[in-house]
């Protein structure tokens, strides 16, 4: 009978300890098990009007981490993280390898980054409780301070910290994207594939493009918490002059911005969005500007529009 009330009591500690969390807590736990943590999480992702299902495996390899990520509907498509090197394997062309500290295409990067800096942009309150996957959840919202961005809310498990469901949500909360995990496993030890992967000599770091040729766009404005990620040369689909990238972020929303000179072939005149993913054409003096993100589309038209050449 001691036994019985001794394990009980194991039980309601935890639960009792987690009353007293503040939204910070929560999210800041879960950010350490996203890293620390060896797990193996079967998830599906609502996109678009498509249900995508995918199996995330993530370990620690003689202190790296080393994460495996499958999409199993369509053609084969993984991608591979060793440290801070992220490999791709699709179907139809050759690996290559990226510089990147997080897997693209399930939690947000800031998710296992630092927490705090998410606060200039975004309100931690905690929400209700539910049961994901079989498993307790504590919901966590993290709602913006203004209407430059989209809000979101995160489940996280009881029991590992770890994200159960995740959902992106406009101003008067519909429902734009949703990652949701069926089945999520805690690991002893790393799985055998995140051991074959930490040996296997994947293809090197692709060259990034020189700027040597590259212009000084600045944005007289980006709404707050938002700063450039990286500059660079890429090419838009069905376009063979070199263009201006540049890559923003506030740790969870991503902008792309386009910069290319003005062609005869006029703009839309429709701004697009589906599912959350905007786009924006836009004319600054002889240059056409594409912005894309899943953010408002007045957020990406006011980006788009306070660039200026420097």
């Amino acid at each position: 009978m001691r036994l019985i009330l001794l394990v009980l009591a194991a039980l309601v500690f935890p639960v009792a300890a987690q009353e007293d969390m503040s939204a910070k807590t929560w999210l800041n736990n879960m950010s350490q098990a996203l890293r620390d943590k060896e797990f193996k999480a079967s998830l599906i992702q609502l996109q678009a009007g498509h249900v995508r299902p995918l199996v995330y495996l993530h370990g620690i390899v003689n202190g790296q981490e080393i994460a495996f990520l499958e999409y199993l509907n369509g053609p084969p498509k993984n991608a591979v993280r060793v440290g801070n090197t992220v490999t791709f394997i699709e179907h139809d062309q050759a690996p290559y390898s990226v510089v990147a500290g997080r897997l693209q295409g399930i939690w947000p990067a800031a998710f296992a980054g630092d927490i705090g800096a998410l606060e200039t942009s975004y309100q931690f309150i905690l929400g209700g409780r539910s049961r994901i996957a079989g498993r307790p959840g504590q919901m966590i919202r993290l709602l913006p301070y203004d209407n430059s961005r989209y809000g979101y809310q995160v489940w996280l498990d009881m029991e590992t910290y770890l994200p159960l469901r995740f959902d992106m949500l406009t101003e008067d909360r519909q429902l734009l994207e949703q990652l949701m995990v069926i089945e999520l496993l805690e690991l002893q030890e790393p799985p055998a594939l995140l051991l074959e992967a930490y040996k296997h000599e994947w293809p090197p770091v692709i060259d990034q493009a020189e700027r040597q040729e590259g212009q000084n766009w600045q944005f007289a404005w980006l709404p707050k918490g938002f700063s450039v990620l990286i500059r660079d040369h890429h090419r838009l689909i069905g376009s063979h002059e070199a263009v201006e990238y540049i890559g923003l972020t506030d740790g969870m929303a991503s902008i792309s911005v386009y910069v290319a000179r003005a062609g005869s072939s006029p703009l839309p005149e429709e701004l697009l969005t589906r599912n959350g993913l905007s786009l924006v054409t836009e004319k600054v003096g002889n240059a056409e500007v594409v912005a894309l993100g899943k953010v408002p589309m007045e957020t990406l038209s006011r980006i788009a529009k306070s660039l200026t050449l420097e």
